[in-house]
């Protein structure tokens, strides 16, 4: 594999900032979706990473690019440097670990994370934050930003008592939907799935699993069975159009059986 220094990116970066048309024209607004592509590309080759670890090896390298790309604009503009990224992260880290750069006792990863809680809510504090819920940037993905402001919101004391209420909301907003769509309120229905999607999010919160892993495995099964039932038809010359309601049902029965495992 080929091997580089953070210094030659930084540089490869900057010729590329004065030469190439394309690099050129690009600004912050313009970079941001290739940030979000590559944070998932990247996310992607984790779940691989065991039979393919040089896919990783790429996609991480073309997420640190585009913080090299970043920085670099803010160099011109004399907001800051990879140098001041890099710093930033390493005070960061070590004010975020007494329990390794300080005299804090923490013996389990648990007692790490809540001492690592309370080292944010201070710093938000100290920046002004008002909220406790302050500070969750609103590009998260909906569900992930759903779980964090619930999270935030029981630390202030705002929570659910157990599992089985979360549950109850999420039956209730179900019924809303189901109501609103009933008298044709389009609108109003497609707000109370949105309540729906919330809630479900903060019952993924109690049960301990994460929401976005949970809707990205719903989807994967959906695709794997959908697959198989179009392969069963292929082989009859058809289509899912081509057929009833009662075949479709039967042949999705039949990949949920030989999918039982997804």
């Amino acid at each position: 594999m080929a091997k580089g220094t953070f210094q030659e990116l930084v540089e490869v970066m900057h010729e590329l900032r004065q030469k190439c048309p394309w690099d050129k024209e690009q600004t912050f607004a313009t970079l941001r979706q290739y940030v979000l592509e590559e944070a998932y590309e990247v996310a992607d080759a984790m779940d691989s990473v065991e039979k393919e670890p040089h896919k990783l090896a790429d996609e991480l390298g073309d997420l640190l690019f585009q913080v090299v790309f970043q920085a670099e604009l803010a160099t011109e503009k004399g907001w800051f440097d990879a140098a001041d990224c890099i710093g930033n992260i390493r005070d960061k880290l070590i004010r975020r670990h007494p329990h390794v750069f300080g005299d804090v006792k923490a013996d389990t990863a648990g007692q790490v994370l809540k001492n690592w809680e309370a080292i944010k809510v201070d710093e938000r504090k100290k920046g002004g934050a008002t909220s406790a819920i302050d500070g969750v940037p609103r590009a998260l993905p909906s569900l992930l930003r759903a779980e964090k402001i619930g999270k935030r919101a029981a630390r202030a004391g705002f929570d659910w008592k157990s599992a089985a209420q979360v549950l109850d909301k999420v039956e209730e907003e179900l019924h809303e939907a189901r109501a609103a769509l009933a008298q044709g309120e389009l609108h109003h229905a497609g707000r109370e799935l949105g309540d729906l999607f919330f809630a479900a999010a903060q019952a993924a919160r109690f049960l301990d699993v994460n929401p976005e892993e949970a809707s990205r495995a719903a989807v994967d099964k959906f695709e794997a069975r959908f697959r198989h039932l179009e392969a069963a038809l292929a082989k009859q010359g058809k289509t899912p159009k081509d057929v009833d309601d009662a075949e479709l049902d039967r042949l999705w029965e039949q990949a949920k059986a030989a999918l039982k495992n997804g």
